[in-house]
């Protein structure tokens, strides 16, 4: 009789915690989906401020037209290759800031300081958001590779999460003096 209560006990400990990581991993998932949205976000604000100050006149017309294809290439592309135009476009960022003395230029110009700062701010915003989304991601990576998870299927069918991986390191000339990148 004894041997059939604690079988019943660990029966129902392994339940409770099959239970618990299921919901873990579903809230790991939901975390992802949060995370993801505000580093689309954050694209497409670095996206759209870049693409803005690409039409402004505040540039050179090279200079504009180099920025105004990145931004919009990045704006368009499809989720397979948005990777590689979010990494164009902080090229091209880098590219067109390479000096700080273009940054001075545009802080001098009608306009400029503003759309400067717009744009530093959304520079600065995108790899703290991928770095949000990618460690959501590497914590649900983490507990869909234990052994239990995969043998009762607890991830459902939620897709395997992938990380974002691009080069998001702002242009020099917009980091106040000092900071490292």
């Amino acid at each position: 009789m004894t041997t059939w209560i604690w079988a019943a006990i660990a029966v129902v400990l392994v339940a409770v915690y099959l239970s618990w990581t299921a919901g873990r991993l579903d809230r790991l998932h939901a975390r992802i989906d949060a995370a993801r949205a505000a580093l689309d976000a954050q694209l497409l604000r670095r996206a759209s401020v870049a693409q803005e100050l690409a039409t402004s006149s505040l540039l050179d017309p090279a200079t504009s037209l180099v920025l105004y294809e990145a931004s919009h290439a990045a704006r368009q592309a499809d989720e397979e290759h948005r990777e590689v135009a979010e990494s164009d476009l902080s090229q091209a960022l880098r590219a067109v800031f390479a000096e700080p003395e273009q940054a001075a230029e545009l802080r001098a110009a009608p306009g400029g300081e503003e759309a400067l700062r717009d744009l530093t701010s959304a520079v600065r915003r995108v790899p703290m958001a991928r770095r949000f989304h990618n460690d959501a991601v590497r914590a649900a990576r983490a507990v869909r590779t234990h052994r239990l998870v995969r043998y009762f299927r607890l991830a459902g069918r939620a897709p395997f999460p992938l990380a974002f991986e691009m080069d998001d390191e702002p242009p020099a000339a917009l980091l106040p003096q000092g900071s490292p990148a």
